[in-house]
Formats: structure tokens, C-alpha cells, sequence
């Protein structure tokens, strides 16, 4: 009988034929993009999709790269046991795409940008992009092991898939079609992915509606069990989830992980106009919102039907990112091929976000490592390195699946790793893009002392993760269960067991994960002006006006092309002027070196043609 504990279903036959499906479907967009971009090979292709996407899909692969499997697995658990506090992230997910569309779009696309981390050299110093974007490669590694181990493993103790058989065909699906397809295959690819994720959240919530009677029971149910207290306006910033560590820990931190990441800048920037990209962000936020949705409903369907028995307390599973593998094996097994378009669902979350990283590392590294110190390259040459890049990464991430096994929860793991990093980076772009004080010394600084503070909060929260009386995980019962396997039940805590807490483990290492960016965005701004004020700050006139937040950008939707608009509105200087900015050439207007001259010639018997004119 369902909800009432013991073992559940396994695999059949056609859960793996449609299983399979999706992933050769994932496989064949790459396929298809290859061979139908064959003869445009250009590196700008390769990682831009030559800029010329449109804002539908660049949304829907904004959407898929972070709501991955994790999120499938995750956040319907995280309903199940917290309640419905998660839901909150609606009002963050809004605040970011305002943010990173009004502030950070204008900014990166006037510039013309390949890496988010080009800004840094343009702003500060050529050293402080090369932290940056090893600070990015480390981030990312991580988190896409914890993308592909968590759900390898939960379904694997429910559906006996093999763990490394499947996390080896996962990581190589992924370097498949983007090696072949480049930006382009990983864009359309998200498309489907986004599609078969949403419609394993819809398939599990129908059946069990059916089941318990319909969702005003589910609700119902859901309410009696205290999951539908969302608004918590305790201001302990100790609180896991409350309504200000939501609303402004929560927004500061998805605002880290949307304006600076590459993998989601590398997207934006790929839209064939400014209004496009502004527009991919709002459109985003849209499908941020309907995803989040339904893995809370979701969740709340799990606790309607195992509100009497408990399959974590039971012992039916043993950690909390396998009760939603087990609740489809549980109401689903009867529907042949249902389970596998589950499995397949999970497995799209988890493609999308292995492919936008890879495709992410490959242009980071390309643009920030090889390509300013490779002059003399070929065409050809680029394009094969580029697809060797994405070989080793996908090996690579598939290698840091076994560092993610010691993480813990699957959602706040993830989470907590962009705010440890990506917070301190933040703060480094927000010092660069709206103050002229800044300089290398006091930003870099900045950025070193608040990642050693995050580091150190988030660290100390792995090893002593915070008590019940700060995560408020809510009660859960098995009185309903037909076979008690053990009532002995532990939550597990992540890389250690230590049974003597500091004195610092409830107070400062209890700080809710939400605030580490935060934490380490200001601590950077205000430790960078003030070291920045005391060795002098920076001269002023040497920093080009394209390289600030503008009033302009800001709440216009003007659609432009980035060279159209120089052209007609600015004049050939104005990209002698860009094109100084990003080659750090100090020379005054109107004089050139070989180099730049060589560039302007380049660009009037190509990229004036291309627009329409014949000569300038």
C-alpha cells in the first residue's frame, strides 16, 4: 500500500527505454547543432553561439543551468521536511533578474565580452582577472561534482542503477555535445531538458493529487502538518530560513551566482541584442518562479502521503535526497515509463548544469589563460582546443563527483559553495563598477580578507553544522508505517561526527549559509575602499567611463547591436576607445600602434560591410 513504508518497485523495462531516450535526445541536439554549424567554426561561435540568440531559449537555459538535479531531488525534500519557507526565494529570484539585467547586462555587453572575468583586467589589473577566474574554476569544478554525484547516488540506492556506470555516461553525454556543438547545442539541449524537468514535477504531483483526493487535501494535509508557515520575520541571522535571510541573503547571493558567473553571463551575452538580454533575465525569473513552484508542490504531495509514515525516520531510505526517488518508485511504479521520465527529469537538471559548466570553463580558460599568450594561432587550432578543453573538463567533473560524497545535504552543500566564493568575487565587481576610489591593492586585498571569512564561516558550519533550534526541521512521524526497520534514526552531519562543539559553533559557524555571500560581499567592499583610500586610491583619469554602471542602462529595453550602435552613434573612435580598454593600449585618441591600427583596418572591410556600410 502506498505511504505506509517498506520496500518499493524497481526499474522496469520501459522506465530505461525512456530513460535512454532523453539522453540520446540530449545527445542528438548536440549532434544536429555540429553538423548544422559545421562550416561556422569560429571560437565566437563556438562559446557565443555567434551572439546571436534570441531570449527564449537563452531563458530556458538560464532556468535549467542552476535548477538542476539537484534542485528536482532537493527542493522537494527541503518542502518535506522545512515547509514552505523555501517558496520565499520568489521575491530573491525577482530582485536578481532586475539587478543582473539593469546593472550587470549593460555593463558586459557594452564591452563586448567572452569571460565575465575580462572586466576585472579592464577595471583593475591582469593579476586580479587570473584570481578571478581560478576562483571560478574551483567554484564550478566543485559544485558540478555535487551536480552529478548527489543524483547519481540517490537513484542509484532506489533504482539500482549503477552510481559510477551512470556518472561516467552522464559526464560523457556532456562533453559529446559540447564538443561538437558548442553554446549553441548546450542552449537548445537546456530547452529540452527544462521541458522533460517540469513534466517529472507535473507527473508526480497528478498521481499523488489523485491519490490523497485531489490537492485541497494535499494543502490541507500540508497545513495540519505546519509545512505552510512561510513567513518567518525572526531577524537572528542564525535562522537557516527566515524571511529576511531569504529576501536578502537569498537575493544577494542568486545575484552572485547570475551577474558574475560565467556559465550564466556566457548566455546572456550570446542574445543578439541588449533588449534580448535584458529580456532572457525577466523571462527567466518567470520560469524560476514556475519551477520552484512545482518542486514545493511537490514536496508537499510527499508529505501528504508519508505524513503517517516516514520513509527517512523508517529507515526506508537513508538520507533525505532519496524520499523523492522513493515516493516515484512508490506511486509510479505502476506506469510503466513513468519512473524512467522521473529518472530522465533529474538527469536533464543534471545535464543542463554539467554542460553550461563545461562550456563555461572552456571559454574562461581560453580567454583568460591561453589566448593572451598564443599570438600566432590558426583558426582551426582554437577550434580543436576548444573542443579538447571540454574533453578535460567533463573529465574533470566527473573526477570531483567523488570530493562532492563528503558534502552533505545536496541543496545547502550547493548553495553554500557559490556563497563562500562567489559573494567575496561580488564585491570585487561591485567596487569595480561604482566607485572610481578603488585600486588594484586595496580591491584585491578586500576580496582575500572576505574570502578568508567565508571560507572560514562556511568550513565551520560543515564541520558543526548548526543545531535543530536554528534549521527548525519540522516533526515527522511513522505511526501509519505497516514494517518499522529501526527507529533509530540520525541526521548525518556533513564531513564529520564531532561531539564537542566550540564556542564559536553557535554563534558565528551558525550564521545561516544565505548570508556567506553577503557576508563576503561587504566585507570586500568596505575592507577594499578603505586599504584602497590608505595606498592612495586610483587615478581617475585613466579609467574609461565604459567601465561604470551608467544612469542609461538602466530600465531601457532599447534592443541594439553592440557594433551598430558605436557605428552610427560614437564614430570609429569610439571603438579605438574599446578597443584600447581591452587590450590596455595607453595611447592617447587619435594615435595608433601597429596593432590597433590593424584591427580598425580589419574591422572597416569586414564589420562596417556586415551592417550595412560600405566604407567609413
Amino acid at each position: 500500500m502506498v505511504g505506509t513504508g517498506g520496500p518499493v518497485a524497481s526499474f522496469s523495462v520501459w522506465d530505461y527505454v525512456v530513460f535512454a531516450a532523453t539522453i540520446l535526445g540530449a545527445a542528438g541536439i548536440g549532434l544536429f547543432q555540429a553538423i548544422r554549424g559545421r562550416k561556422e567554426t569560429t571560437s565566437d561561435e563556438f562559446l557565443l553561439g555567434g551572439r546571436q540568440m534570441t531570449a527564449v531559449p537563452v531563458a530556458m537555459s538560464l532556468t535549467a543551468s542552476f535548477m538542476s538535479g539537484i534542485t528536482v531531488i532537493g527542493t522537494p525534500a527541503e518542502a518535506y521536511r522545512f515547509g514552505a519557507a523555501f517558496w520565499l526565494f520568489g521575491f530573491a529570484y525577482a530582485i536578481m533578474s532586475t539587478v543582473t539585467a539593469e546593472l550587470f547586462v549593460p555593463l558586459f555587453y557594452r564591452l563586448g565580452i567572452t569571460s565575465a572575468y575580462e572586466y576585472l583586467e579592464m577595471r583593475f589589473s591582469r593579476p586580479i582577472r587570473i584570481i578571478g577566474t581560478s576562483m571560478y574554476i574551483v567554484q564550478t569544478a566543485l559544485y558540478t561534482g555535487l551536480v552529478i554525484y548527489a543524483p547519481a547516488l540517490a537513484l542509484n540506492q532506489i533504482t539500482g542503477l549503477n552510481l559510477w556506470g551512470v556518472l561516467v555516461a552522464t559526464g560523457a553525454v556532456c562533453i559529446l555535445y559540447c564538443t561538437l556543438g558548442g553554446l549553441k547545442a548546450v542552449i537548445w539541449t537546456d530547452v529540452l531538458q527544462m521541458v522533460v524537468m517540469l513534466a517529472g514535477f507535473v507527473a508526480v504531483i497528478a498521481r499523488g493529487a489523485v491519490l490523497q483526493g485531489g490537492l485541497t487535501k494535499v494543502w490541507e494535509d500540508a497545513g495540519e502538518g505546519g509545512r505552510l508557515k512561510a513567513f518567518d520575520f525572526d531577524p537572528d541571522p542564525r535562522k537557516r530560513h527566515s524571511f529576511w535571510t531569504i529576501v536578502i541573503g537569498g537575493s544577494i547571493m542568486w545575484v552572485s551566482i547570475y551577474s558574475i558567473n560565467q556559465s550564466q553571463v556566457q548566455r546572456y551575452i550570446s542574445c543578439k541584442t541588449l533588449g534580448h538580454a535584458k529580456m532572457s533575465l525577466y523571462v527567466n525569473m518567470v520560469g524560476l518562479w514556475v519551477t520552484v513552484s512545482l518542486a514545493m508542490v511537490t514536496g508537499l504531495t510527499m508529505y501528504s502521503i508519508y505524513k503517517t509514515c516516514d520513509p527517512l525516520t523508517n529507515s526506508d531510505v537513508t538520507t533525505s535526497d532519496q524520499l523523492l526517488p522513493y515516493l516515484v518508485m512508490d506511486i509510479l511504479a505502476v506506469y510503466p515509463g513513468i519512473p524512467g521520465l522521473f529518472v530522465a527529469a533529474a538527469y536533464s537538471g543534471t545535464l543542463s548544469t554539467v554542460s553550461s559548466s563545461i562550456n563555461a570553463l572552456v571559454a574562461v580558460t581560453m580567454e583568460d589563460f591561453i589566448i593572451p599568450l598564443w599570438e600566432n594561432r590558426t583558426q582551426k587550432q582554437v577550434t580543436w582546443l576548444n573542443m579538447g578543453l571540454s574533453i578535460f573538463f567533463g573529465g574533470l567533473c566527473i573526477g570531483m563527483a567523488g570530493v562532492a560524497s563528503l558534502m552533505g545535504g545536496v541543496l545547502q552543500a550547493a548553495l553554500s559553495i557559490f556563497g563562500m566564493i562567489s559573494g567575496p568575487l561580488l564585491g570585487l565587481y561591485l567596487l569595480g563598477m561604482f566607485f572610481h576610489t578603488p585600486n588594484s591593492i586595496g580591491s584585491l586585498s578586500g576580496m582575500i580578507i572576505g574570502l578568508v571569512l567565508t571560507l572560514w564561516v562556511g568550513i565551520g558550519a560543515q564541520i558543526y553544522p548548526p543545531t535543530a533550534d536554528k534549521t527548525l526541521p519540522l516533526p515527522l512521524t511513522t505511526v501509519g508505517c505497516n514494517s518499522t526497520i529501526s527507529q533509530n534514526h540520525t541526521t548525518q552531519a556533513p564531513w564529520t561526527s564531532a561531539t564537542v562543539r566550540p564556542l564559536l559553533a553557535d554563534s558565528w559557524y551558525s550564521l545561516s549559509y544565505l548570508y556567506f555571500s553577503a557576508l563576503g560581499a561587504v566585507v570586500t567592499i568596505v575592507s577594499g575602499l578603505v586599504i584602497s583610500i590608505a595606498t592612495g586610491g586610483c587615478k581617475q583619469e585613466k579609467l574609461h567611463p565604459d567601465l561604470f554602471v551608467k544612469k542609461s542602462d538602466m530600465f531601457c529595453f532599447r534592443g541594439y547591436n553592440t557594433s551598430e550602435v558605436k557605428i552610427r552613434e560614437h564614430g570609429l573612435f569610439e571603438w579605438f576607445d574599446r578597443i584600447q580598454i581591452h587590450y590596455n593600449i595607453d595611447n592617447p585618441r587619435g594615435t595608433m600602434n601597429d596593432k590597433v591600427s590593424n584591427m580598425l583596418t580589419s574591422f572597416t572591410t569586414t564589420g562596417f560591410k556586415s551592417h550595412g556600410y560600405a566604407s567609413f
